[in-house]
């Protein structure tokens, strides 16, 4: 579903808000978002509030973390289907850098952390996740300039209200950054560190005279600059050094470095946005002082990617002196999500490595945005004073105008143009004829004046709704020529003449009254038409009457009947203790087995195949063949009938390949027992640290995808079916294994309906211990999010093939896996939490850490905070392209490895326990060889 979203634009009128002083460099644009005042901060930047934007409220906030005046307030928009948009002029062909940041703060006292997208112009820039009060989030993007001004816009708010704090925009020296590419996409900053550093505090303007902000290794926060080598040492100069340029990194950052003294230095860093292709640069200068005879040689090696290792840095070669700046790089080089590096010696160095600075930017493909731009920004100009003409942005792309609809085109149309009620005087725009894609035109409850316009060039126009408006003029003839014309809507006008009678004919449904002026041919033959048309209408309504009634009788009996012959049977559902969402005809789609059926099929319950706290199931085959799996309840209490009603009622109505299938259902001589698909591979907590043998445990790529199917049906419960369904028992020994080894969810007892818009509160939380979700065992509130929560621990699972509760696997302090994984992937250690099953050569590190990364989200504390289970499978998906093209690297099989012997595998385990694409954009893929800057 295409969400329709309002632009809101900010009214610079003065132009002081894009003229610096003479002390910092031409194009600084700061603006305080929901500031009252201009201020000059401690940097020297001159700060300009937003305070001629028309639209959204602003806020005061405090934070401990943060006391700059440009951070203690924000502006905030709705939470609605709308856009909102600052539009900053820019030079042509000029390069900028341009940068937002997020402190929430609790603005709105609500503490639901908010999500929110961010766009340049029309292309989707970044997704901003709150997931502290106190911690801002920044975003930068480096652009070429190809018009005279550049709007960024916040829109599609997940959760919460969309917001800002700052906006700033630096023009860049017209030699920086600049690359082949720089017409196709924009650079989004993903790391920009400055080694070596003295402080945690970053290097930024004055010391870099365009404002970049260089990071400090010592920055303290999740997996940043972890994994360090021992024997790194940091090292710093007084001395000046030659930087070659503005362009380069400042002076102040190259005066540190750090020193690989054991031979290596590596890191471990996480980069936002990828895995993709990007832009990285290394900043190397020596500033130690070698003896003649000493040299300092190494290499990059990334571990995953070996042909980009054989390059050796020789900075005394490369410079010719030392205290001078190489910067080697690549303006196209394909990274992960968890970029491991190092830096290595090589055989002939008498000195380890050294670097200085780090630069690595994430290739965003730029959109063109839509056909209609330039046309939709001329009618929109007609109306500059209005509300809904003071949209920024592009008309269609990432997201469309608020009256406006658009195609799902690489580069859309508008289709749409909806601006009825606006109160809208002149004449028709004349460039709405342009809009060629046109399908659908409101202008209807306007003052619009003049002639109807020519609309020959929109071949493709279904709709035209002209009505209540003073039009003048005739019925221009070409409207009949419109090949795809349906409705026409004319009445209440002005208009004059004789309607042209093709018009008549080829319209399906058309309005001209109110015209007093407008004479229409055959008038007198359409009047007796209406009549006679109105009195066989009301004959056949009065027929289709008497006809429903009959029908509505017999199907009263028909019931009846239907209710007699389930109760002599003895094998009717207990409906009346199903929810009232559910209708019967749910129960009755299900297929009712007799019990001479169940016994034949599972010869009197002879094989026993497992057990839990439903009752025990049991394997058996059909006449035709099929192998099914019968659940007995053993528990003929309330509860245990309740949740055998729920489950039927449940299954009756929904299907998918990534759920166990559910074949029917049998209640006779007080016997309750479900029917399933059998399930060869049993269950997936059998196959991490069950009955099979450790040294057949499923491969870590074969994990990914259990885990990805798993992710299908829930994302289906939750999105797919209406009203959404909350499994609420989500665990490993309710995920099974089909003789392919592919997953499916089952066990569906404790499931739920969602309500929209609401939680379900129940007296009584049910669900397992180490899968519940905190958030509702305290609240009782149970929603979608509960599930995210159980999913994630199950991710962790496959990750370590532990136990989601243990008294003896975690240590002393630690009783259940999300707080023993945490502390390690929090530390960086990820290898610390993987399953020693699992052989090292066997996975990918970078899918590894995509998956903690996304479980740590998924166990969030507060549900506002986790992922939607669509995010979940795409992330998922992700790790499985990491790990499929590790496999290749690695000299491993084709994408087909992980399904193809899955059959062979099959340990015909059954049910032993039943408790209750990220696209990349390769611009030139031979750029191999680093290239200085």
């Amino acid at each position: 579903m295409v969400r329709i979203l309002l632009v809101l634009l900010c009214l610079l009128a003065s132009t002081c808000l894009f003229t610096s002083s003479s002390a910092q460099a031409p194009g600084f644009v700061s603006l305080d978002c929901g500031g009252a005042e201009p201020f000059t901060d401690e940097l020297g930047l001159k700060w300009a509030p937003d305070n001629h934007l028309l639209y959204g409220e602003t806020a005061k906030i405090s934070s401990s973390n943060e006391t700059k005046t440009q951070y203690t307030t924000l502006r905030h928009f709705p939470a609605d289907t709308r856009k909102y948009c600052y539009t900053l002029n820019v030079t042509s062909r000029n390069r900028y850098l341009v940068r937002a940041t997020f402190l929430y703060g609790n603005f709105d006292s609500n503490n639901v952390y908010p999500k929110f997208d961010i766009s340049l112009g029309a292309t989707h820039w970044s997704t901003i996740v709150i997931s502290d009060a106190s911690t801002i989030e920044r975003v930068e993007l480096v652009f070429l300039a190809s018009g005279p001004s550049v709007s960024v816009c916040l829109s599609n708010a997940t959760t919460g209200q969309p917001f800002i704090s700052t906006l700033e925009l630096r023009q860049l020296n017209a030699s920086m950054y600049l690359t082949d590419f720089e017409d196709r996409v924009y650079l989004s900053v993903a790391a920009r560190i400055n080694f070596g550093a003295e402080t945690a505090d970053p290097v930024r303007y004055p010391d870099d005279p365009y404002d970049r902000i260089w990071e400090s290794d010592l920055l303290k926060k999740a997996n940043y600059l972890v994994d360090v080598a021992a024997g790194t040492v940091r090292v710093s100069t007084t001395l000046p050094i030659e930087t070659g340029g503005q362009d380069q990194a400042p002076q102040k950052v190259m005066q540190t470095a750090v020193v690989g003294t054991n031979g290596s230095l590596t890191y471990r860093i996480n980069l936002d946005g990828f895995p993709g292709y990007g832009w990285a640069f290394s900043y190397f200068a020596e500033i130690e002082d070698l003896a003649d005879d000493e040299s300092r040689k190494f290499r990059l090696v990334l571990p995953d990617q070996p042909e980009y290792s054989k390059s050796i840095v020789n900075i005394k070669e490369n410079t010719q002196r030392p205290y001078r700046v190489y910067e080697p790089g690549y303006p196209n080089i394909s990274l992960p999500f968890v970029l491991n590096f190092r830096f290595a010696k090589t055989a002939d160095s008498s000195r380890g490595p050294i670097v200085n600075a780090m630069e690595i930017c994430k290739h965003l493909p730029k959109s063109d945005g839509s056909i209609d731009a330039t046309v939709m920004a001329n009618v929109a100009s007609l109306y500059s004073s209005t509300v809904w003409a003071q949209e920024g942005g592009d008309p269609c792309s990432p997201s469309p105008w608020s009256w406006v609809e658009c195609n799902a085109d690489p580069q859309p149309r508008v289709v749409v143009v909806k601006l009825s009620n606006m109160n809208l005087t002149g004449s028709v725009p004349s460039d709405l004829v342009k809009l060629t894609g046109l399908v659908e035109l409101w202008l209807d409850g306007n003052s619009f004046t003049g002639p109807i316009p020519d609309f020959s060039r929109c071949p493709n126009m279904e709709i035209i709704h002209l009505e209540n408006n003073r039009l003048t003029g005739s019925v221009p003839s070409s409207l009949a020529k419109l090949p795809n014309l349906k409705e026409l809507y004319l009445q209440n006008n002005l208009l004059s003449g004789t309607m042209p009678s093709d018009l008549t004919k080829n319209v399906q449904i058309s309005n001209f009254s109110g015209n007093i002026m407008l004479e229409r041919s055959g008038d007198k033959g359409k009047k007796l038409g209406v009549i006679i048309g109105a009195s066989v209408g009301a004959a056949i309504l009065l027929i289709v009457t008497i006809i429903s009634c009959i029908f509505i009788c017999r199907g009263k009996n028909n019931n009846k009947m239907r209710k007699t012959s389930a109760e002599l049977t003895n094998r009717t559902l207990p409906v009346q203790r199903v929810s009232s969402t559910l209708s019967e005809a749910h129960v009755e789609a299900a297929h009712c087995f007799t019990l001479y059926e169940i016994e034949e099929a599972t010869k009197k319950f002879e094989k026993r195949i497992g057990s839990g706290g439903f009752g025990i199931v049991y394997y058996g085959k059909t006449n035709e063949g099929k192998e099914i799996a019968v659940k007995v309840l053993a528990n003929n209490s309330f509860q245990g009938k309740r949740e055998f009603a729920n489950e039927v009622t449940l299954l009756s109505r929904i299907h998918h390949r990534s759920l166990v299938q559910f074949l029917g259902y049998c209640q006779e001589e007080g016997k309750y027992m479900l029917v399933y698909e059998f399930m060869h591979n049993g269950t997936l907590k059998e196959h991490l640290y069950g009955m099979v043998p450790r040294d057949r445990r499923i491969s870590w790529i074969r994990r990914l995808e259990i885990a990805e199917d798993a992710a299908r049906g829930i994302e289906y419960l939750h999105t797919g079916c209406v009203p959404a369904i909350i499994h609420r028992d989500l665990k490993t020994s309710n995920i099974l294994l089909d003789k392919h080894m592919r997953a499916k969810v089952s066990d569906f007892g404790l499931s739920k309906f969602a309500v929209e818009g609401t939680s379900h509160v129940s007296s009584i939380v049910r669900g397992t211990v180490g899968y519940l979700d905190p958030e509702y065992y305290i609240s009782q509130q149970l929603t979608e999010k509960s599930d995210i929560y159980s999913f994630g621990v199950i991710l962790l699972e496959l990750m370590s093939g532990q136990e989601a509760i243990s008294n003896e696997s975690f240590g002393v302090n630690c009783r259940n896996i999300v707080q023993w994984a945490k502390m390690h992937i929090d530390n960086g250690d990820i290898r610390a939490i993987i399953d020693p099953a699992l052989a090292e050569d066997d996975y990918s590190l970078q899918s590894m850490w995509k998956i903690a990364e996304e479980a740590l989200m998924c166990v969030k504390p507060h549900g506002n905070m986790r992922p939607s289970m669509s995010e979940v499978q795409k992330d998922i998906q992700d790790a499985i392209r990491i790990e499929k093209e590790a496999l290749a690297a690695r000299g491993g099989v084709s994408d087909e490895f992980s399904r193809s012997s899955a059959h062979s595998l099959s340990l015909n385990m059954g049910m032993h326990d039943l408790d209750g694409s990220q696209n990349y954009v390769s611009i030139d893929e031979s750029v191999l060889q680093p290239t200085p800057r």
